[in-house]
C-alpha cells in the first residue's frame, strides 16, 4: 500500500455519537440525572462505563445494544467514500482509530457492508460479561496532557507508524479524517506531504484554524474540510490520478 487512511468512528464514519445512541435502549430513551451528573470532563470512559452499569440494571441485553449500534446512519458520502477505497483498495491501507468500543463499531461496519476495509481497528476493549452486562474498559494508558485519560490517538498512531516501518511498510502520504480534539492531537504530527481532513465546523475543524491563526505554519499537513465524505473521496480521486 502507498497510503496510509486513518479513520475516526463517531460523528465522522458514522453521523452521530454512538455512546450518545445506545441512550435509545435505556428504558424511556433517558439516563437519570444521578448517572448523567457524574460525568467529569476526560474521564468519558469512566462515565460511560457507569451508563452501561445503569442500563445492565434496567435489563438492557446485548441485542438490544446490537440493534441500534447497528442502526446508526453513516455519515453523508461515507458509503461513497468505502467504494471508491473497496476499489482502490490495494493502494490503500486502511486503519480505524476511535473512543468508542470495539463491539459497537463491529457491530455497524459489518452491517453497513464495510468491516473487511479495515486492517486495523484500535477502540475501547468491551464485552458481554456473565450477568450478560455491557463492559467497557480503558484503551490504554498515557502521559499525553491533551486528551482523554483512557485514550491518547498520537500514542496509537505513532506506535502504529513505528511498527510497520519495522515490518518494512513505509507510506508515501497518510491521510486522517475525524472530526474531535481527540482527531486534532494524532493530526499535528502528520508531515507536510500528509492530509489531514477535518470534518466541517466540527472541533478538529476549529483547532486547525485556531492553530494556523495563532502559529502560522506551524500545522504542517495540509487541511482539507468537508461536509460530505464525497468529498474526501474526490480528493484521494485526483491524488491517484497525479
Amino acid at each position: 500500500p502507498k497510503y496510509l487512511l486513518v479513520f475516526d468512528f463517531d460523528e465522522t464514519i458514522i453521523n452521530e455519537n454512538s455512546d450518545d445512541s445506545i441512550v435509545r435502549a435505556a428504558p424511556g430513551q433517558v439516563l437519570p440525572e444521578h448517572i448523567r451528573q457524574t460525568f467529569r470532563e476526560g474521564f468519558y470512559n469512566e462515565y460511560m462505563q457507569r451508563v452501561l452499569a445503569y442500563m445492565g440494571d434496567q435489563g438492557v441485553k446485548m441485542g438490544d445494544f446490537k440493534t441500534v449500534y447497528e442502526n446508526i446512519p453513516l455519515s453523508p458520502g461515507m458509503p461513497d467514500l468505502f467504494q471508491f477505497l473497496s476499489k482502490n483498495h490495494e493502494l490503500f491501507e486502511i486503519i480505524l482509530i476511535s473512543d468508542a468500543n470495539m463491539f459497537g463499531i463491529e457491530c455497524n461496519l459489518r452491517a453497513a457492508g464495510f468491516y473487511s476495509l479495515f486492517r486495523k481497528i484500535f477502540s475501547n476493549p468491551s464485552g458481554f460479561d456473565k450477568r450478560g452486562y455491557f463492559t467497557l474498559g480503558p484503551y490504554h494508558s498515557h502521559k499525553c496532557l491533551d486528551c482523554p485519560a483512557n485514550m491518547c490517538k498520537r500514542k496509537i498512531l505513532t506506535e502504529y507508524l513505528a511498527e510497520r516501518a519495522q515490518e518494512e511498510v513505509e507510506f508515501e502520504r497518510v491521510f486522517y479524517v475525524g472530526d474531535g480534539a481527540n482527531d486534532f492531537c494524532p493530526s499535528v504530527t502528520l508531515t507536510s506531504a500528509d492530509v489531514a481532513f477535518p470534518r466541517k465546523g466540527y472541533p478538529m475543524h476549529r483547532m486547525t484554524q485556531e492553530m494556523e491563526k495563532k502559529q502560522p505554519g506551524a500545522f504542517q499537513a495540509t487541511v482539507v474540510p468537508w461536509e460530505s465524505a464525497a468529498e474526501v473521496a474526490r480528493y484521494l480521486q485526483d491524488i491517484l490520478k497525479k
